[in-house]
């Protein structure tokens, strides 16, 4: 299966975008995720501060 140079070019510039937004989004969304679910009980509580804090 042979695909044409603009379908290769495509495909290729989604590969990057998709690399930039996995670089750049994966802690900011882990984080978001920790933050939503709130500490376990018997831990303090989390806020930015205790994050960048510590």
């Amino acid at each position: 299966m042979s695909f044409s140079p603009q379908t290769k070019q495509k495909i290729s510039i989604v590969v990057n975008v998709t690399k930039v937004v996995f670089h750049w989004g994966f802690i900011p969304a882990v984080l978001f995720l920790g933050f939503r679910k709130g500490a376990d009980p018997g831990m303090p509580p989390l806020s930015v501060m205790n994050l960048l804090w510590q």
